[in-house]
């Protein structure tokens, strides 16, 4: 049956000659995957600029319970960007997050609340115009909330990461602390190396919780990006 729903593309695979089979999150059906054929010919209805990561999408989709992939009716951007794609240091954040995202999104339910935080978190990065070399650690740490494991005080964080052997050092502590509760944008000055010292902290937080957490890859980068 025919469903509307609003959708952010996680990532998508190249399938037989043409197509992709796209992995969305939708607000109405949870993580799910999607074919669509032709999408890589230069005749596609369809162009792949839409299936590229955080995009956000107005879905009308064919969706059948029990079935692993499903068919898109319709589909358009509701949401074209701004700057993430053409501000490195932005569509670093991007990578950094749909990763994040690739690793914490499993359940194939709707989880309201959780689609409108990431929803208005990539919104939010888009319209900065300052202030967001902060972005990625609070949303590692404000997504913990409705992941299912917000540490009520940062105490309480510090007492289960010593107990799993990962210390939370000076500089991390202090500029959790200056972050905790904040919205994005109310940034205070944390220097470069506690921002490090921060999203490793948080890494290994998500890793205890998560059990197929693993690393992350795209950190490297964001680290060397991120001034």
């Amino acid at each position: 049956m025919l469903s509307k729903t609003q959708g952010i593309v996680i990532n998508y695979v190249k399938y037989k000659e043409s197509s992709i089979i796209a992995k969305i999150y939708t607000k109405e059906f949870g993580i799910q995957s999607y074919i669509e054929n032709g999408v890589r010919s230069a005749r596609a209805k369809n162009k792949i600029a839409l299936f590229q990561p955080l995009t956000l999408l107005d879905l009308v989709i064919y969706h059948k319970e029990g079935k692993d992939i499903h068919r898109i009716a319709e589909i358009k951007c509701n949401h074209p960007f701004e700057s993430i794609p053409y501000e490195i240091a932005k569509s670093s954040v991007a990578i950094f997050v749909t990763e994040i995202l690739t690793k914490t999104l499993r359940e194939e339910t709707p989880n309201e609340q959780l689609f409108e935080f990431v929803e208005q978190s990539i919104l939010w990065l888009d319209g900065a115009d300052k202030h967001f070399e902060c972005f990625h650690i609070q949303f590692l740490l404000s997504m913990t909330a409705y992941l299912g494991f917000l540490p009520e005080t940062l105490e309480e964080m510090e007492e289960e990461l010593s107990l799993y052997g990962y210390p939370l050092t000076k500089g991390a502590k202090a500029g959790l602390q200056l972050l905790w509760g904040l919205e994005y944008g109310e940034v205070p000055r944390i220097d470069r190396h506690s921002r490090n010292e921060m999203v490793e902290i948080l890494l290994h937080w998500y890793k205890i919780h998560l059990e197929t957490f693993g690393e992350i890859k795209s950190l490297a980068v964001l680290k060397e990006i991120l001034h």
